[in-house]
């Protein structure tokens, strides 16, 4: 069992940056894993936000959210990351990671951001 454990919302103001971790508890990444960021806002579906790969580190980003979040991972640390910069009202959600290992996606409880005007 894979479970991803998200942390680092909080309340933040408009224009502020923040920085979210998603670590796998109890245990560690492994190569092949890819790593998924989404959001969830009040009343919407819930969407993706980019997703990187763990071993290469190729990362990909839905367009509404590229120039202003980046993922990264860190081996040494044993998280991927994802910075938001930039942040605005519309950008209140709950932020999720899943990794997906072996064809099965494991999904994480999900760390609330939100952003004050």
């Amino acid at each position: 069992q894979v479970q991803p454990a998200e942390s680092g919302g909080g309340v933040v103001q408009a224009g502020d940056s923040l920085t979210l971790s998603c670590s796998v508890s109890g245990g560690t990444f492994v190569g092949d894993d890819m790593v998924a960021w989404y959001r969830q806002a009040p009343g919407k579906e819930r969407e993706v936000s980019g997703t990187i790969t763990w071993d290469a580190g190729s990362r990909h980003y839905a367009d509404s959210m590229r120039g202003r979040f980046t993922i990264y991972r860190n081996y040494h640390e044993n998280r991927a990351w994802l910075h938001m910069h930039g942040l605005t009202p519309e950008d209140t959600a709950i932020y999720y990671c899943n990794i997906k290992r072996d064809s099965i996606v494991y999904w994480g409880q999900g760390t609330k951001v939100t952003v004050s005007s």
